[in-house]
């Protein structure tokens, strides 16, 4: 099964970083935080990649490029007045890592409609290139498999970021307590399973996924939460990626399931 991720946008709640490069090539732990993303899928053996590029697309393509590269042990022969280079040993993932130019300004669904050709007529999973969750996407793909709808989301709890107060009619406080995960309402992760049926419901480049055609699908009965109680979390600020990092640097990095 293919996995489809979202790397095309501007970033620029981050733009301290996105100015330089897109924001899944941000990096957590000296690998982008794209990187972390994918070692999570192939952990739970899914290899084939799609990145919708958008933003400084040409970065991700020469990290790519280089990646086997720098990944390897490596003889440069010139003694023969050739340029020959002998691969010894090599440590990458066995990816296969498509990376599509879908344009500067389209949206997500666009993005989305835009790679269909390397997708062709199967189930394909989707997510977005900023954020990482530590989901069972073995069992994210039985429970799509299993409801038979077009698409699955992972629904997770937003925590509050207030203290929770009971008010009386009287106006007065009659209790106060920190905000817990509980407090808050489900969000899209990401982490989608998704029919190629889906890109029926997508316009063209103009077309923002999370409204037009998730809201269809909703409205129609045929999108299904998974709901993940574990961790998850968005890079959209600096202050998210350092916590990410900090997390990353005391190895507490809850969705780094792979080992090194």
């Amino acid at each position: 099964m293919k996995v489809v991720l979202l790397a095309g946008g501007f970033g620029t709640r981050i733009s301290e970083e996105s100015q330089f490069k897109p924001k899944p090539m941000i990096e957590i732990g000296g690998k982008p935080i794209l990187w972390h993303i994918m070692k999570e899928y192939s952990y739970y053996g899914f290899n084939d990649f799609i990145i919708c590029a958008g933003y400084r697309q040409h970065m991700i393509k020469e990290w790519f490029a280089d990646y086997f590269l720098h990944n390897s042990d490596i003889t440069f022969d010139f003694t023969h007045g050739k340029n020959d280079m002998i691969i010894h040993d090599q440590h990458c993932e066995p990816w296969k890592v498509t990376v599509v130019d879908t344009g500067l300004h389209t949206m997500t669904g666009g993005r989305i409609k835009r790679v269909q050709p390397y997708i062709g007529n199967e189930t394909f999973m989707m997510t977005y290139g900023d954020g990482v969750c530590d989901v069972n996407i073995a069992e994210l793909v039985k429970f799509h498999q299993k409801h038979g709808k077009i698409g699955t989301l992972t629904a997770v709890m937003q925590e509050q970021q207030k203290g929770v107060l009971d008010i009386g009619g009287d106006n007065a406080v009659r209790s106060f307590r920190e905000k817990s995960y509980s407090d808050g309402a489900p969000i899209n992760a990401g982490y989608m399973v998704l029919e190629p049926k889906i890109f029926a419901y997508i316009d063209g480049d103009d077309t923002v996924f999370e409204r037009g055609p998730l809201q269809k699908l909703a409205e129609e009965g045929e999108l299904m939460s998974y709901r993940h109680k574990g961790f998850w979390q968005c890079m959209d600020t600096k202050n998210e990626m350092e916590k990410l990092e900090k997390l990353l640097a005391e190895n507490r990095a809850p969705w780094k399931v792979w080992k090194d």
